[in-house]
C-alpha cells in the first residue's frame, strides 16, 4: 500500500505525463489535419496541382509510417521522457521552416520533419499508459488519449479556418512550431518513465501481482518476437482500412470534396470535418472504455469497422442531403471510425508487456501506410479524371474514383477485424 505522500506523488507523476505528452499528441493531431482547412492557400502560395498538394500532405505520412517501429523500439529501449523531448525539438524546427518556406521543396522538408517530430508522440503516449495505469484501465486510458489528441484536430478544422482570417496560415505554423519546442523542454524536465523511477511500486505490484519482466536480450530479439506472431499483424490492416481512410479524407479531401460537389464555402466544410473529428474523439473515449467494462475488443471491432464503411456510400454516390442529415452523417462515420483503437490494445494484450511499445508500433504503421497511400492516390485519381473534361469545374465522377478508394479500403480493414485475436481485455500470458 501507498502511504499519503506516495499516493499523491502518483497521482502528480501519472497526470503531469499525461499531460505533456498528450498536448505534444494534440500537435501531431494539429499537423496531420491542418493541410485540409489550409489547401487553397497552400496551391496559392506554391502554385501547385492536386497530386502535388497531396504529396505534400502526405510527406507528413511518409516519415510518420517509416518512424513507427524504431519509434516502437526507442520507447522499449530509452524510454518515452528522451524520445517525446528529442521528438518536440525536431518537430518544432519542421514547424517553423514550413511556416517560413517560400518553395514547395522547402515546404516538404519542413513537413517531413514535423512528421519526424511527432511521429514518436503516440508510441510514447501509449508506452505511459501501459506504466502509469492499470492494465485493466489501458483502453480507457487509451480513449482519453485520443480523445485529448483529437483536440488538435478539432483545432485544424473550423477553429483554424477561423483563425486565418485574422493572421496567415506562415504565423500559424511559426507559433506551433515555438509551442512544440516548450513542450519538449516541460518533458524533458517533468516526465517520468514508469513509477520506479520515482521510487513507487508498479501499477501491478499495488494490484498485487508481480511486476511485468522486463525483457532480456538485444532489442532486436524482441522486436522478432512481436513480428513473428501471426497474432500481431491483423490489426495493421485494421488500422491502415479504417484510419487510413478516415485520416486521408478527414485531413485533406473532405473540404474540396464538400466545396466541389455540395457547394459549400470554407467554413461550412470545415464545420463538417470539424464533427467527423469530434465524432473519432468522443468515439475513441467511449469504445475504449465499453471495450474494457464488457471485457471484449473483437464485436466492438467488427460492428464500428461496419457502421464506418456504410458511412462511405451516401458520399460515393453523390446523396442530396440536406445540412441536418450530412452533419449526422459525419458525426456517425467518425463515432464509428474509432474502433481500430482497439487493436493496439489487442497487440499489446498478445505480446510480451515488456513489449508493448514495439507491438503498438507494428500495427499503427498500417494506419499511416494507409494514408501516405492514400492522399496522393486520390488526388491524382480525381485529376486523371477531370483531364477528359479540363475546361468545367470538377464533379462528382471526377470525386467517385478517388472515394471508391477510400470504400475499398474501409471494406479491408472490416474484413482483417474477422482475424483479430479476442484478448478479453488482458495479456494472452495471463489467461
Amino acid at each position: 500500500m501507498l502511504n499519503h505522500h506516495q499516493a499523491g506523488q502518483l497521482f502528480r507523476l501519472r497526470w503531469t505525463a499525461f499531460a505533456i505528452v498528450g498536448l505534444a499528441y494534440v500537435l501531431s493531431f494539429f499537423h496531420r489535419f491542418a493541410p485540409a482547412a489550409v489547401s487553397s492557400d497552400l496551391q496559392q502560395a506554391f502554385q501547385t496541382s492536386g497530386a502535388a498538394l497531396g504529396g505534400l500532405a502526405a510527406t507528413y505520412f511518409y516519415v510518420y509510417t517509416v518512424m513507427q517501429i524504431p519509434t516502437g523500439v526507442l520507447v522499449d529501449t530509452m524510454g518515452p521522457r528522451r524520445v517525446v523531448a528529442i521528438g518536440g525539438v525536431i518537430g518544432g524546427i519542421g514547424s517553423v521552416l514550413f511556416g517560413m518556406a517560400d518553395t514547395l521543396a522547402i515546404a516538404s522538408v519542413g513537413r517531413l520533419l514535423v512528421g519526424l517530430g511527432v511521429s514518436v508522440m503516440f508510441i510514447a503516449m501509449l508506452k505511459l499508459n501501459a506504466t502509469w495505469f492499470h492494465d485493466r484501465h489501458f483502453a480507457t486510458a487509451t480513449g482519453a488519449t485520443i480523445l485529448l489528441g483529437n483536440a488538435g484536430s478539432l483545432l485544424a478544422a473550423a477553429p483554424l479556418a477561423w483563425v486565418l482570417g485574422f493572421v496567415s496560415w506562415r504565423t500559424v505554423f511559426v507559433s506551433v512550431g515555438v509551442f512544440s519546442l516548450l513542450l519538449a523542454l516541460l518533458a524533458w524536465w517533468l516526465v517520468r518513465n514508469h513509477p520506479g523511477e520515482a521510487g513507487l511500486p508498479s501499477l501491478r505490484e499495488l494490484d498485487g501481482k508481480t511486476a511485468h519482466p522486463a525483457h532480456q536480450g538485444h532489442w532486436y530479439d524482441g522486436l522478432l518476437i512481436v513480428l513473428k506472431n501471426r497474432a500481431t499483424w491483423p490489426g495493421l490492416w485494421v488500422n491502415m482500412g479504417l484510419a487510413g481512410t478516415l485520416f486521408a479524407f478527414g485531413g485533406l479531401w473532405a473540404v474540396p470534396f464538400l466545396h466541389d460537389i455540395y457547394g459549400m464555402d470554407r467554413a461550412a466544410a470545415t464545420n463538417h470535418t470539424t464533427l467527423l473529428l469530434a465524432g473519432f474523439a468522443i468515439g475513441a473515449f467511449f469504445i475504449g472504455t465499453l471495450s474494457d467494462r464488457i471485457g471484449r475488443r473483437k464485436p466492438v471491432m467488427i460492428v464500428g469497422a461496419l457502421a464506418y464503411s456504410l458511412c462511405w456510400l451516401p458520399l460515393l454516390s453523390g446523396m442530396t442531403m440536406s445540412g441536418t442529415v450530412s452533419h449526422t452523417l459525419f458525426f456517425v462515420m467518425g463515432l464509428a471510425a474509432p474502433s481500430f483503437t482497439l487493436s493496439w490494445a489487442c497487440a499489446k494484450e498478445v505480446n510480451p508487456p515488456a513489449l508493448s511499445g514495439m507491438a503498438t508500433s507494428v500495427v499503427n504503421v498500417g494506419a499511416f501506410l494507409g494514408t501516405a497511400i492514400m492522399q496522393p492516390l486520390v488526388g491524382w485519381a480525381i485529376d486523371h479524371a477531370h483531364e477528359h473534361h479540363p475546361d468545367t469545374a470538377l464533379g462528382l465522377g471526377d470525386y467517385q474514383v478517388g472515394l471508391g478508394i477510400m470504400l475499398g479500403f474501409s471494406l479491408l480493414g472490416l474484413a482483417a477485424t474477422f482475424f483479430i485475436r479476442e484478448t478479453y481485455c488482458r495479456y494472452a500470458e495471463a489467461k
